[in-house]
């Protein structure tokens, strides 16, 4: 049986994000996430892809896994699972503040969706995830690759080594570290400086912290 705890995180108001929009479309932005599965005898932890969409008024986070994991037997019944969503990260130095004294900090983006799970071992509901999963990534351009391209006789065994899995999510935490607590000087120093890092996850923050769509 699985536990009934709730994941928590500590979010000061400064930093707190709460329009199940926005943090939907964030988790659709950076679909890597920490799924995070309790069980009576131990924690299940899996790292996944996962699309995000609305249904019938429900957010739903939608993945597959690989029937060795063991993690999907924690997911039936409609066990609490939480998906965890990491944005871009970047180091803050107190050099680039315009006031003084002042300590290093890291700015982050991460997103935490926690509901009941469900799981599909529907052959054509997982073929149909997946090759939306791949169209997602490949595009659509010419020359994409297609699941569809696979010879039958080499698909089929594949997918019956794939279970499908949905969160229905009932609650959001998000958490945007962007420097919100300092003066406007200080962050645009922050900007500047991640702006021109070689680094992309540095440059991403500072677009984050620019308010860029």
């Amino acid at each position: 049986m699985a536990w009934r705890i709730t994941l928590a995180m500590y979010v000061p108001p400064t930093f707190s994000e709460t329009d199940p929009e926005k943090l939907l479309e964030l988790c659709a932005r950076y679909p890597l996430a920490t799924v995070i599965t309790p069980t009576a005898a131990e924690l299940w932890i899996s790292h996944v892809p996962l699309l995000a969409r609305r249904r019938e008024g429900r957010s739903l986070l939608i993945g597959h896994l690989a029937r060795a994991n063991g993690h999907w037997r924690a997911l039936e019944g409609g066990a609490t699972t939480t998906a965890i969503f990491h944005g871009p990260h970047a180091y803050v130095s107190p050099r680039w503040y315009a006031t003084a004294p002042a300590v290093p900090t890291w700015n982050y983006l991460v997103v935490h969706a926690t509901g009941p799970a469900t799981v599909h071992h529907d052959g054509a509901h997982v073929a149909a995830h997946v090759r939306e999963l791949t169209e997602r990534f490949e595009g659509r351009e010419p020359g994409a690759w297609r699941a569809e391209a696979l010879p039958a006789d080499f698909a089929a065994p594949l997918l019956r080594g794939v279970v499908g899995f949905e969160i229905a999510v009932e609650r959001w935490e998000g958490k945007l570290k962007l420097s919100q607590n300092r003066s406007a000087e200080d962050r645009a120093g922050v900007i500047a400086h991640l702006a021109a890092e070689p680094s992309e996850a540095s440059r991403a923050v500072a677009a984050l912290m620019r308010g860029d769509s």
